[in-house]
């Protein structure tokens, strides 16, 4: 049996993009929720497409759909995407969209979350119920 840690404040979070599978849920139908008015237009007829997509800090290549960069790189960049009236784990899930998803630490989600505390962050992510696949990321430190 595999042994668990407890995260702490300095463990780094990420979306993982396996959950979504395992789930069986739609991270496009998550993506296309958070599509801005022009996005929304643009591309949210537009048929699934995959593109690569190379995690940051691991340097592996994934296939991600298109809608992730379009979300990533216009809809949560927006001043109005982000802000204290956003439902919570729905911020958290945009700002490591808007972060290409690099691992964050509740205390560096807190501080582009500021009306949150980083213990407050660390309870609801390391709790037994996963929201948008943010997990503790692989290697993370616990």
């Amino acid at each position: 049996m595999a042994e668990y840690v407890r995260p702490t404040l300095d463990t780094k979070f990420h979306i993982d993009f396996d959950w979504w599978q395992q789930q069986k849920r739609s991270l496009r139908v998550h993506l296309q929720a958070h599509l801005c008015p022009g996005c929304r237009a643009q591309y949210a007829d537009q048929p699934a497409e995959d593109i690569d997509w190379v995690d940051p800090s691991t340097g592996e290549v994934k296939r991600i759909d298109r809608l992730w960069e379009v979300v990533r790189a216009c809809c949560a960049q927006r001043d109005e995407a982000i802000t204290s009236q956003t439902p919570f784990t729905a911020a958290v899930f945009l700002t490591f969209v808007a972060n290409d998803n690099t691992p964050l630490t509740p205390l560096e989600l807190h501080q582009k979350l500021f009306w949150r505390p980083a213990q407050t962050i660390l309870q609801t992510f390391s709790g037994r119920e996963t929201f948008y696949g943010i997990r503790p990321a692989p290697g993370a430190k616990k």
